[in-house]
């Protein structure tokens, strides 16, 4: 008897031997709000929310599956699953499915996959290896080469276009690049000439896009229309008030207002349920997740872990911002969800990925000697 308990205390504690614990618990605590959240916005659907719980049960075991995994390991994923990444978007591009005007996804036969989701994970994966590879002999014609592997991808996945994700995917291998030693009078040369080259970039730009950016200026332009969203979403945010208008009582919500409530308009839902004081703990729970994020890239032994543990770490801050952003009505509208609580299988996967990484980081890291 003594030994069965014994061997079950010893296989328990190896289960949990490479959960971190404060970043399970911080995650775990936005994801319960999400939760909570889809469950409000899809009252007449409970099908979704108990979807949504199982979409989550997939991404924690994935989660853990990952944690188990030392970074050495994960480097050796880098180069195929970026070549798989960029080889399914150039099929994308060639033999997409077309929805709603946008080539996104890509038809495997029993389903349909969105090739974009890979590079969110093989961008800093590919470039955090690549910056190790060189460590020792790091040079300007380095950070041109990190620069390529980033735009390619990127150009492809804003020809599709999808901007959002695309944004998503140039964030997180620009923070690999930056945490590689990228010099600040390069970063500032890059915006001068981002800013110059403006007039030329609004060329190129879809007519959508156009008229989001135009909207952002000036909802009221078209209010039923391309400023619908936003306009709803500020009216959501602004009732909550102080302390927000109670659970499942959100006018906004429930009378079908708010467009995209479950997904990308999540947090005009939370907002008005549960106002300024719901916001600030959100607020400082993804604070404390892009801190403890932060705290693991900064004890990480070796580059490459530093580099993607910083680079997954800040583009939760990303996800995050953009689009709190959007819905808030201070940045255009480009479909990006707001992490752990929008509805979406895929995505909370691809972020659960980043998440098992980061534990990998952390428990693997080997201690230094002095």
């Amino acid at each position: 008897m003594i030994d069965y308990v014994a061997t079950v205390r010893r296989g328990w504690q190896n289960a949990i031997a490479h959960i971190d614990f404060p970043l399970l618990l911080i995650t775990l605590a936005i994801m319960g709000l999400g939760l909570l959240t889809v469950n409000s916005a899809t009252i007449d659907s409970t099908h979704r929310m108990l979807s949504q719980a199982s979409n989550m049960g997939v991404a924690l075991l994935i989660m853990w599956l990952v944690s188990r995994i030392p970074p050495q390991k994960l480097m050796n994923f880098a180069i195929p699953l970026y070549v798989l990444g960029l080889v399914l978007l150039v099929a994308v591009f060639l033999f997409g499915v077309k929805v709603n005007g946008a080539r996104r996804w890509l038809s495997i036969g029993f389903t349909r996959i969105q090739p974009s989701e890979i590079m969110k994970i093989a961008m800093p994966l590919m470039l955090a290896w690549y910056f190790q590879k060189y460590e020792a002999t790091l040079r300007a014609k380095h950070y041109a080469i990190a620069a390529l592997l980033l735009l390619v991808p990127f150009g492809l996945v804003a020809k599709q276009p999808d901007l959002g994700t695309a944004l998503l995917i140039g964030g997180a291998g620009f923070f690999v690049i930056f945490f590689a030693g990228l010099p600040w009078k390069v970063i500032i040369g890059m915006i001068a000439a981002g800013v110059s080259a403006a007039p030329f970039l609004w060329t190129m730009l879809h007519d959508y896009q156009k008229k989001r950016i135009l909207t952002l200026l000036d909802p009221t332009t078209d209010p039923l229309g391309s400023g619908y969203h936003i306009i709803q979403a500020t009216i959501a945010i602004g009732s909550g008030g102080a302390v927000g208008k109670g659970y499942l009582n959100g006018t906004q919500t429930h009378l079908e207002f708010i467009p995209e409530k479950h997904t990308d308009f999540i947090f005009a839902v939370y907002s008005e349920e549960w106002g300024l004081l719901g916001n600030t703990l959100l607020v400082v729970l993804y604070t404390l997740l892009i801190g403890r994020g932060l705290m693991i890239a900064s004890a990480a032994s070796t580059l490459f872990s530093r580099l993607l543990a910083g680079a997954i770490t800040l583009g939760f801050f990303t996800y995050a911002f953009i689009n709190m952003g959007m819905v808030s009505g201070i940045l255009p509208v480009v479909g990006v969800p707001l992490p752990f609580m929008s509805y979406g299988g895929t995505a909370l996967v691809t972020l659960f990925l980043g998440i098992g990484m980061l534990m990998s980081i952390h428990t693997h890291r080997m201690l230094v000697k002095k």
